[in-house]
């Protein structure tokens, strides 16, 4: 940070409700970072009319900084209450759609959630990544390809889900290891496949802040059931993903709005000459998919495409630098 005597601050006016804001700007444009600036500007222009627009009174203000407060107060290294609030107001989804667009007939990107750990053990094909004896068996037979249709090798795959009761490992203040997550790698064939448990339906946690909130706008805290993917490999655009049982009652009104028609998917009962090759009970489920992966310049060519589209259709006089909006100077 620069020393007082070394910092040219803009003179302010006389400061009012019209002109707080170009004043704010103002003193913020100093950086030298154009997106930065960029970023700062759009931030306080929206906030100031939101609050002009709505003549947000000061008991609502310090509502919402207490909630803000309470949010950073209950967060730990295994409950990211700010990354719950972002999901619950949609932001998660339409940040991971604008930054990580996908061509037609790859896979789309859902929410990363809260439950996400970096411990979970690597297991080899096959292997079983529940220990939960209530859950309902189930085989997944998936293979990893690029938009051609051809295998993709060596792609590390974080797969997690929660157990029978409907939580996650890290929700349990008895856990000792990870159970219900760990990490594969697709082989030459594009393929991995596990042993796991039918997911269940379950809320998101609504102990705090964040539950008080759904509370309050009259919603529900639940998620359908799912299976958390995570794809990552050098050269190809990190995908974060899930895939959701059809038929879930809450298939339609998801918390955290993950779902989409591409991701819903329906296990089946597997059959006896199936359940014999693989080693698993008969009467187990199985689930078969493919996951479609697009390059780095695929997903770059894509996001230049619809953000060059998006704010010409704003009207917004921009360029972009390292694949993000900055104001042309020209």
């Amino acid at each position: 940070m620069a020393a007082p005597n070394k910092v040219q601050i803009p003179a302010l006016l006389d400061l009012t409700i019209d002109n707080i804001t170009p004043n704010t700007v103002k003193i913020n444009s100093q950086s030298g970072d154009r997106r930065l600036t960029y970023l700062m500007e759009r931030l306080v222009t929206h906030i100031h009319d939101f609050a002009r627009e709505t003549r947000l009174s000061t008991d609502e203000w310090m509502a919402a900084i207490q909630f803000l407060v309470q949010c950073g107060q209950i967060s730990s290294e295994v409950r990211q209450e700010f990354i719950l609030l972002s999901d619950i107001l949609g932001l998660s989804l339409l940040v991971d759609s604008i930054n990580h667009p996908k061509p037609p007939n790859t896979t789309e990107g859902s929410v990363l959630g809260p439950f996400h750990t970096h411990d979970a053990p690597t297991l080899d094909h096959g292997a079983n990544m529940s220990s939960d004896p209530k859950g309902e068996p189930l085989l997944c037979i998936c293979t990893v390809k690029d938009s051609n249709g051809k295998p993709v090798e060596g792609v590390k795959v974080d797969i997690w889900e929660t157990d029978s009761s409907g939580h996650y490992d890290v929700q349990h203040s008895d856990r000792n290891e990870p159970t219900e997550r760990c990490v594969m790698a697709s082989d030459g064939n594009g393929d991995f496949w596990f042993k796991c448990i039918l997911p269940v339906s379950y809320p998101i946690p609504h102990d705090g802040p964040v539950g008080k909130l759904l509370g309050k706008l009259n919603r529900h805290p639940w998620r359908p059931a799912h299976l958390h993917f995570m794809f990552e490999k050098s050269g190809w655009d990190h995908l974060i993903t899930a895939l959701y049982i059809r038929g879930d009652p809450y298939e339609t009104s998801d918390a955290v709005f993950g779902v989409k028609k591409s991701l819903i998917v329906e296990p089946q009962k597997i059959d006896s000459a199936t359940a014999k090759q693989y080693g698993v009970p008969e009467g187990s489920w199985i689930l078969k998919h493919d996951f479609v992966l697009t390059t780095d310049k695929e997903t770059e060519d894509l996001r230049d495409k619809l953000a060059i589209g998006a704010l010409k259709k704003l009207g917004l006089n921009l360029t972009l630098i390292d694949h993000l909006p900055v104001p042309d100077l020209d």
